[in-house]
């Protein structure tokens, strides 16, 4: 049975996992208006984890298609007091960023996990985690998230983009990061079209690296709102049926903002297929 090594704990992915995100920043893309505070950031994750979240993903950057960077003490001091508020609360928790000084501070204040949307190729991001027993997600993505979305190319998106994952998870192993540590997400939305995406969702299991899972972030994305017509915090139907096509096609981690209902459609996507789902 595969499992994830993710810092404190050691995860079964016999069962698809729901990863609840927490943005905290001013400008999340989902709504408009994320949560910057310790105490209401706390609020919403309690309420994921009561919903029945495995994971808690902690972001203190936007990474939507035009966002703007932001400072690094800015970053620090929007994640690592909900990193410390949450730590004991049962569960992983993860770190949205691909700063190598927000990855170490985190992991201090007891993060379990890195989500990386640069794959740790910032100068010091692999010796930030690599002594660590942290689990690590390496995502692919085209550009920046500033300019990602000005006309992304690719010859093959599918080859192209398991030919990077595939790169960067030897990088991982040549730096003596254990590959039981390792997730890898194709990085739906950040530089690929509408079209590009349903080919990777499409050809998802074409995609796979050797053994590594997938995390897949499809969450409310415009290639959902594309194609439904709605805006983010409209398209849960659109998530969900793109979510459970992702597991069909060999996800094992979900990273969603609609916890309560993932987590229902999960149970019954695992009755239908005769599987248990505790």
């Amino acid at each position: 049975m595969a499992r994830l090594q993710c810092g404190r704990f050691e995860l079964d992915l016999g069962r698809p996992l729901v990863m609840g995100i927490l943005n905290v920043t001013p400008d999340s893309f989902s709504d408009g208006v994320g949560v910057v505070s310790r105490d209401a950031a706390l609020k919403r994750a309690e309420r994921m984890l009561a919903d029945g979240a495995d994971m808690i993903d902690i972001g203190g950057e936007s990474t939507r298609p035009g966002a703007d960077p932001v400072p690094l003490q800015e970053e620090l001091d929007r994640v690592l007091p909900v990193v410390e508020a949450l730590r004991d609360h049962g569960v992983p928790i993860s770190v949205d960023t691909f700063k190598p000084q927000v990855m170490r501070a985190a992991l201090e204040a007891g993060a379990d996990m890195i989500n990386d949307i640069r794959a740790l190729q910032e100068p010091g991001a692999l010796e930030a985690v690599a002594d660590s027993r942290c689990g690590l997600c390496i995502m692919h993505m085209q550009g920046e998230p500033r300019t990602m979305q000005h006309a992304p190319k690719y010859d093959d998106v599918v080859v192209d983009v398991r030919r990077f994952l595939a790169q960067r998870a030897q990088a991982l192993h040549e730096a003596g990061i254990a590959r039981e540590r390792v997730v890898l997400d194709p990085g739906f939305g950040f530089g690929k079209t509408v079209g590009q995406n349903y080919t990777m969702l499409r050809r998802l299991d074409a995609m796979r690296v050797d053994e590594y899972p997938w995390l897949l972030g499809l969450s409310r994305k415009s290639m959902i709102g594309h194609v439904v017509g709605r805006e983010p915090a409209e398209r849960l139907a659109g998530s969900l049926a793109a979510a459970l096509y992702g597991l069909e096609k060999g996800a094992s981690i979900l990273r969603v903002h609609d916890v309560a209902e993932t987590v229902d459609a999960l149970r019954v996507w695992a009755t239908i297929k005769n599987e248990s789902f505790v």
